[in-house]
């Protein structure tokens, strides 16, 4: 009885420490978005330009993101997260140097080390988060992803009121950088203990394996189709609203701020309704919600209607991502490589995202672009009946 109770100590106290990785993942991730239009304006680019600029992100995060499962597979989340944290905090401090020179260069330089960094902290933190999900018996993945999203909720306050008192985005991102650092230090060593292969022992699956699953491709297509939905806000809601409206970049941070917020809130008590409901219906729902609030903020007109459709696009976005890391983790054993390999098609969402709608944005208006959003929900949904529970083999 007293092993058991040290045990839930030890496994509660993991759950309080993935909580914080992934808030700070979101923290260090939105800081720099939400002030997306200073960024632009510093390094003197045009809307595409800004695209290929968010492409050297999402191109390293897809590029990355293969090889997170078997590094986790090997040395455990904490230490996968660990030297994540490091790697994408030097990312931030290279990009704020780029802003700082006007040098787009540097600026992508920066990207590419937060994205190789971001992908491999999501996978380490997903499987961390699985673990501890599958030892307290409770529906906690929504949760641990609405910590990502309280992260981000603070980190576009952060970049509104950097914005509203004029703060350099420069000395925010060297502050940002700070900050994560120093937290995620001290969190890791909460995670739970990682219990590496004994030498010549087989993993439970390879990658390989996980590419030829009919399963894990149609999980990867729901994170896809949700993770083209959530990126594009994240990469184009701010710029949307400034450009498409005409208002300040102070409205845009804030815009951007009720999309994160709403799915900060819904996916506090998705767990309840993914319970009640079950995954599939929950996704059906949150994909006609995110449609719904997409063309509110195209066709609304006024900035309140378009304020009223980030939040319905970001209650619509906030389980899609978080149900597929837990039906791709349904597995313990295969966990790390499955999630591994649904990451990988999920990130093709930040990778085609911000040249697309970059792209599309030079002819159509950066409003009428975000509209390729609903042919990704449209994917999240066909694929939905695959997030279906599965009992371990």
């Amino acid at each position: 009885m007293a092993n058991l109770a040290v045990d839930l100590s030890r496994v509660n106290s993991a759950k309080t420490a993935v909580g914080v990785a992934f808030a700070m993942n979101g923290f260090a991730y939105a800081g720099w978005l939400s002030r997306a239009p200073a960024a632009r304006e510093a390094l003197d680019v045009s809307a595409a330009g800004f695209g290929l600029l968010l492409l050297c992100m999402s191109g390293s995060a897809v590029a990355a993101i293969p090889l997170a499962g078997p590094i986790v597979q090997r040395f455990g989340p904490a230490r996968t997260v660990l030297l994540s944290c490091l790697t994408l905090v030097s990312g931030l401090a290279v990009l704020a140097t780029g802003v700082l020179l006007g040098e787009p260069i540097v600026a992508g330089a920066g990207l590419l080390l937060a994205g190789v960094a971001t992908s491999t902290w999501d996978v380490a933190m997903n499987v961390e988060g699985a673990d501890v999900e599958r030892r307290l018996g409770r529906t906690l993945m929504p949760r641990f992803h609405a910590g990502f999203s309280l992260g981000t909720v603070t980190g576009a306050a952060t970049g509104a009121a950097a914005a509203a008192t004029g703060l350099p985005l420069s000395a925010q991102l060297y502050l940002s950088a700070t900050v994560t650092a120093a937290v995620m230090v001290f969190m890791v060593r909460r995670f739970l203990p990682h219990v590496a292969l004994e030498p010549g022992e087989r993993p439970a699956m390879t990658i390989g394996q996980a590419w030829r699953e009919p399963r894990t491709l149609l999980i990867g297509l729901i994170m896809l189709g949700f993770g083209f939905t959530e990126g594009t806000a994240n990469d184009w809601l701010a710029i949307s609203l400034v450009d498409g409206y005409g208002s300040s970049e102070t409205i845009g941070a804030i815009g951007f701020g009720v999309f994160v917020t709403a799915m900060t809130l819904a996916r506090l008590f998705g767990g309840q309704a993914i319970e009640r409901w079950g995954r599939v219906l929950v996704l059906r729902l949150t994909a006609l919600t995110a449609a719904a609030g997409l063309l509110l903020v195209v066709f609304g007109s006024t900035i309140p209607v378009a304020l009223l459709g980030a939040l319905l696009w970001g209650v619509g976005a906030s389980l899609g991502f978080p149900i597929g890391m837990s039906a791709a983790a349904d597995d313990p054993l295969r966990a790390a490589i499955r999630v591994s390999v649904a990451g990988s098609i999920g990130y093709g969402a930040f990778l085609a995202g911000p040249p697309l709608i970059g792209f599309a944005a030079e002819h159509y208006g950066i409003l009428n672009s975000t509209l390729c959003v609903l042919g990704a929900l449209t994917i999240g949904l066909a694929a939905s009946h695959a997030a279906r529970p599965t009992t371990p083999r």
